[in-house]
């Protein structure tokens, strides 16, 4: 029977998954879990040889022989060195070999123990990947190793091939106790030129992360897309989507819509800040062909241009299908920017009002850049015109350098009109930059100012719900800062450089200035608009939003968000919930 060790067993069921069968074992006690468990399944084919150098070139002989890949496998200490001259040559001639090397945990390095070779860093030509299988203690332990051995193992085969290494840690186990090995999920790789699978009945969604400007083909291709397979668009505002069959991702949670199913995500583009409820499985489209599992469902890998992939699947039918998926979600969204629209006073004068007064108002053809977490997160609830693109540095996903960004943006068109919207924390951080010679009079900045970050007081991180509260302001959510919401600072600043100033305390004061704000025509000077908001009104807003956008009815999510304000928010939470429910 097999080890008792998880990680023996995700390893070696997806060895069995991936067609490998071949063996070369060397002796050893660190190993014995993996040895063990596969001299009694009749699946493999083993080979013995004590030299490790030897058991490494017998590996060659037998891959490039048999045409196909074999396995290694040996102790800890010193036995993996041996491996090394055997991956040279296997490394310069691509051949498919599996080293896997048995170790004690990586915490033990240099703490003086026995028999234990630091294999963190490997040289460059002895395997085109190295990883590491932990212990499984947990779930997440468990996925780690899954996704890890069906990378290493669709990397022997790309680009031509070569070895692999599997370092794998073992607690020295004495229960061979297992009798089946579990089920896991095998993560396949396609080539252009590869035969593709099959799509069959299946709710699909396409989720968009960042991306690049499309091309008319691209656009094109997802739109027939979706009408020959019922699929839909699910997207955030840095995907610069501008098809048919778009959903802004951010809205609202598909649990409270019970018609609304996801079979199976397609998923393009790179990082994002927005991600919809998992389905049961997801495809990955990129060039880089890399293994990304943002969902912890990924079960197919497309190396290609996304264009091709569509396009491939567009020409295996001319059947359309229509849009009743497109349609069933766009109605769900409707609904719940039709329960914001009628309880707007709800949202106070906050990111989300704001997003939701202007997202309409943006001149065509605009383009937007986003501060992380919040602003960004408050835009991705709302549609805007198809011809806006939209930014942010998701890339890194810290607030560095947006409005740097921004500025470098709005020097290749300066016919153009570019936004920013940053809150005080991202903005302050960057704002040496509106200084800078070159900025021109297309630019329209707008910071809105709670005297924190705002993103350390909502309800959707740990901070708050461990119940921190106000205790979170001072170091945290580094409340006080750049003049502690000063009248004048921000006015003096952007005037002394050059920008026309705009402000508002209230509702009415913002929709006083918008229209120059949003105004079409480049005017003679660049534009800032600093709102000054509170905190709790911000806050409160993004808390309404989740309990509005489960399907729940505005009643019950204004009592939700009076439950969260006693406990998450903080008195001043407390105190503007009580003002916005009389």
């Amino acid at each position: 029977m097999y080890s008792n060790e998880r990680n023996v067993q995700i390893l070696i069921s997806l060895l069995k998954a991936h067609k490998v069968r071949k063996m070369v074992l060397s002796p050893g006690s660190a190993n014995a879990s993996f040895v063990a468990s596969v001299q009694c399944d009749p699946d493999f084919e083993l080979y013995s040889a004590v030299d490790e150098r030897s058991a490494a070139y017998i590996a060659c002989g037998l891959a490039e022989e048999a045409d196909e890949p074999v396995v290694i496998c040996c102790t800890g200490a010193t036995a993996s060195r041996n491996y090394m001259p055997g991956l040279t040559e296997a490394y310069y001639r691509k051949i498919p070999i599996i080293a896997i090397t048995a170790t004690r945990p990586l915490s033990w390095i240099g703490q003086n123990r026995d028999q234990l070779i630091d294999r963190t860093v490997l040289p460059n030509d002895i395997a085109v990947k190295s990883v590491h299988l932990p212990i499984v203690q947990d779930d997440d332990d468990a996925w780690e190793c899954n996704l890890k051995v069906n990378d290493v193992l669709l990397e022997m085969k790309r680009d031509g091939g070569g070895p692999v290494h599997i370092n794998l840690t073992t607690s020295y186990s004495t229960n061979f106790s297992t009798k089946h090995l579990p089920s896991q999920r095998v993560v396949h790789r396609f080539f252009k030129n590869s035969k593709l699978p099959q799509i069959m009945d299946k709710k699909i969604v396409i989720f968009v992360g960042s991306h690049s400007r499309w091309s008319s083909e691209l656009s094109c291709a997802v739109d027939m897309f979706c009408q020959r397979y019922d699929a839909v668009v699910l997207y955030d505002q840095t995907s610069n989507y501008l098809g048919k069959y778009g959903i802004p991702c951010g809205m609202f949670d598909i649990s409270g819509f019970p018609n609304i199913k996801v079979d199976l995500i397609i998923h393009i583009g790179n990082v994002s800040a927005s991600w919809p409820n998992s389905s049961k499985e997801v495809w990955r489209i990129n060039p880089d062909g890399e293994i990304r599992d943002t969902f912890k469902k990924l079960t197919n890998v497309f190396e290609m241009e996304e264009v091709d992939f569509f396009n491939f699947y567009c020409k295996k039918t001319t059947k359309i299908k229509g849009i009743q998926q497109y349609n069933m979600w766009n109605e769900a969204y409707k609904l719940v920017e039709d329960k914001l629209t009628q309880q707007e006073s709800l949202m106070g004068l906050s990111s989300l009002w704001i997003a939701q007064v202007l997202h309409g108002k943006l001149p065509l053809n605009s383009v937007v850049h986003y501060g992380i977490l919040n602003s960004l997160r408050c835009w991705n609830c709302f549609k805007l015109d198809r011809s806006i693109r939209g930014y942010s540095n998701t890339g890194g996903f810290g607030i560095d350098g947006g409005v740097s960004s921004l500025i470098g943006a709005s020097l290749a068109d300066k016919n153009k009109i570019y936004f920013g919207f940053f809150g005080d924390l991202a903005f302050f951080y960057d704002m040496n930059s509106i200084g800078n010679r070159h900025v021109t009079t297309n630019i329209r900045i707008l910071v809105a100012n709670n005297g924190l970050g705002g993103e350390f007081k909502n309800s959707l991180g740990n901070v708050q719900k461990a119940g921190l509260g106000d205790s979170a302001n001072s170091y945290i959510a580094a409340c006080g800062h750049y003049g502690n919401e000063s009248k004048v600072l921000l006015k003096h600043y952007a005037e002394s450089l050059g920008f026309e100033y705009l402000s508002a305390n209230s509702k009415d004061e913002f929709m006083q200035n918008m229209d120059k704000f949003t105004s079409d025509e480049v005017g003679e000077k660049p534009i800032l608009f600093e709102v000054f908001m509170n905190d709790s009104e911000d806050v409160g807003a993004i808390d309404f939003l989740k309990n509005i956008g489960k399907g729940s009815s505005s009643e019950g999510a204004t009592h939700k968000v009076k439950n969260l304000a006693k406990t998450i928010i903080g008195e001043n939470g407390v105190d503007f919930i009580k003002k916005i429910i009389r």
